[in-house]
């Protein structure tokens, strides 16, 4: 009998756990939204993607500058202090770059200290197919063709427009806005009022006051949010020094009596919004420039063309208004 022992097997180190992604705000973002690509973009068209893929590996070192989900995105992902070591907000790249000339888009996110560690990279190819895959509440795109093929395929997209807008760093709040028909509710009151009219649109929902409209695209995502304002009202209850950071609001063209079917779907939705405007009419843009939102979702351009250049703008290409005709 030999003299040595034998060693007892060691047991292999335990498996991290799947990285869960359905218990956050997942949000997909194309590089087209995050950074101005206005430039590279021109290479590409005029000279080709060979041409495009030398120019990004040249101008690697050259951070590119923010575009104009920028500030949103910053301020998202700062909410991730409420919840330190497991992360209320994920934002996931979304390119139809290559992972060459993704390269320099990786490298500008971690210049500018932005906390987006996941990417998928695509050449040329549409991202919808993975937005499921990933848990995404929202995915933001200056691509109009890559939106709209999102949209078709059931997911909440929306095009980032272009704008002048310039954030301010002394400003630490989130301001998200939102129209109510097409975007957070569905589009079948809107489908009265087009084919009836203002008076009979007011008399319907008068009768359904009572009935929550069916969500639209942005209520999962709008359902997201309400996660995190809560906690933050419970930070709020904890420490009076507290200053809340997330600030949700509606802007829509109802006015009374038809504000009420709004409150009633709020309500049955289980969310809430710190402000809602009423305006019957009014241009949005009015009080847009005051609220001043990091980010405003609309289904409709004629509300959205007057506020987008001074505002950052998302068209949702949702419903029967956006249907080709």
């Amino acid at each position: 009998m030999s003299g040595f022992a034998a060693k007892p097997l060691s047991s292999p180190p335990p498996r991290p756990m799947p990285y869960d992604l359905a218990s956050r705000l997942v949000v997909g973002l194309a590089s087209s939204a995050l950074f101005d690509l206005a430039e590279s973009h021109q290479v590409f068209d005029n000279e080709g993607e060979a041409a495009y893929r030398q120019y990004q590996r040249d101008h690697r070192q050259r951070t590119l500058t923010p575009g104009v989900a920028f500030p949103f995105i910053k301020r998202l992902l700062s909410l991730n202090s409420l919840r330190p070591g497991d992360p209320l907000v994920e934002v996931i790249l979304l390119s139809k770059n290559d992972p060459d000339t993704g390269l320099r888009v990786m490298d500008s996110i971690k210049a500018h200290g932005l906390g987006i560690s996941r990417a998928v990279f695509l050449q040329g190819r549409s991202p919808h197919p993975y937005i499921e895959a990933l848990d995404i509440s929202l995915f933001l795109s200056a691509d109009e063709t890559d939106v709209r093929v999102a949209n078709e395929a059931g997911h909440a997209a929306g095009q980032v427009l272009d704008s002048r807008f310039v954030d301010s760093e002394q400003d630490e709040e989130l301001r998200i806005a939102f129209d109510f028909d097409g975007v957070l509710a569905d589009d079948q009151s809107e489908a009265v009022y087009q084919a009836a009219g203002i008076d009979e649109f007011h008399q319907h929902e008068q009768r359904h006051a009572a009935t929550a409209l069916n969500p639209g695209p942005l209520a999962p995502f709008l359902r997201k949010l309400r996660v995190i304002q809560a906690l933050e009202e419970q930070k709020a209850l904890a420490d009076r020094g507290y200053a809340r950071k997330l600030r949700v609001s509606i802007v829509t063209a109802r006015n009374a009596p038809s504000h009420e079917r709004v409150i009633t779907t709020m309500r049955d939705w289980g969310v809430a919004v710190n402000e809602a405007f009423f305006l019957g009419g009014i241009e949005k843009k009015q009080v847009l420039s005051v609220l001043k939102p990091h980010i405003f979702f609309d289904d409709q351009h004629s509300h959205l063309t007057p506020a987008a250049a001074d505002l950052p703008c998302v068209h949702i290409p949702f419903g029967a208004l956006n249907r080709p005709r």
